[in-house]
């Protein structure tokens, strides 16, 4: 798997990996990346079948997007990392945390659910994409994504947003659909030992507030955030947000 990534930040510090939602690539982390990447190792990676990232038939699972992960850190060299994701990235931060604790420092779950029903949703939803495109759902996709004015107080943002989904490989996009019907990891979170962070933007119809609190319940400890005015991609529309409650997170001003 040629994983497409980022490195950036002085070498010796600890490192922060970031992961895309479904639809987008790594540049929905633009705000965050640059505002950590002057004390921590930013690291940016496309998920498979988006952005640069090889887009192998799906379809896929969960695992599979997780256990690339585990194959760059390895290329990397990195033995452990922080890691946030939102949506789908943010499933794939659940499934490492579970299954592979001792690789994951700091953990930011954002904007998802242990799981999105319905199974049929999602494999309808990849079998419409194969067959006609990604522009056949990108209008339905943004109005999820944004609050109804954020596209107009800040529409180059959304556009490169729209362009970024519009270029997803569509292979690539449903066999992440596949994973997303598949996917379910109620009960399942226990062996997360890392410091978590749970966000949902308030009017998230996906990773909905419930959603969010639903997974603060199964990790002990964790933090559950609500942001008003956001939608799914809280991280774009309340990127500077997003960023103070990872800085918290990640203990900016008292780590080394």
């Amino acid at each position: 798997m040629e994983v497409e990534y980022t490195l950036e930040g002085p070498g010796d510090a600890p490192v922060v990996a970031f992961s895309n939602s479904l639809g987008t690539t790594s540049v929905m982390w633009d705000v965050q990346a640059a505002a950590l990447s002057e004390r921590f190792r930013v690291l940016r990676y496309d998920a498979r079948g988006h952005g640069g990232t090889s887009a192998p038939p799906g379809p896929y699972t969960i695992g599979d997007l997780a256990g690339d992960v585990l194959e760059l850190l390895d290329r990397l060299e990195l033995e452990r990392v922080s890691f946030c994701g939102l949506s789908i990235g943010g499933m794939t931060g659940m499934w490492l945390g579970a299954h592979a604790p001792d690789r994951i420092d700091r953990l930011a779950i954002c904007c998802t659910g242990l799981q999105l029903p319905t199974a049929e949703m999602w494999t309808e939803r990849a079998a419409l994409v194969r067959r006609e495109g990604m522009g056949s759902v990108v209008d339905a996709t943004i109005e999820r994504w944004f609050t109804p004015g954020f596209p107009e107080r800040s529409p180059e943002v959304v556009a490169r947003i729209r362009e970024s989904f519009l270029s997803t490989d569509p292979e690539g996009y449903a066999g992440c659909c596949e994973a997303l019907a598949e996917f379910d990891m109620r009960g399942r979170l226990s062996g997360v030992r890392a410091p978590t962070l749970v966000i949902a933007g308030e009017d998230d119809p996906v990773g909905t507030p419930e959603r969010a609190a639903a997974i603060g319940d199964e990790i002990e400890g964790s933090r559950v955030v609500v942001l008003p005015e956001a939608r799914h991609l809280a991280a774009v529309e309340q990127a500077d947000a997003v960023t103070r409650e990872l800085e918290q997170l990640l203990g900016v001003g008292t780590r080394t």
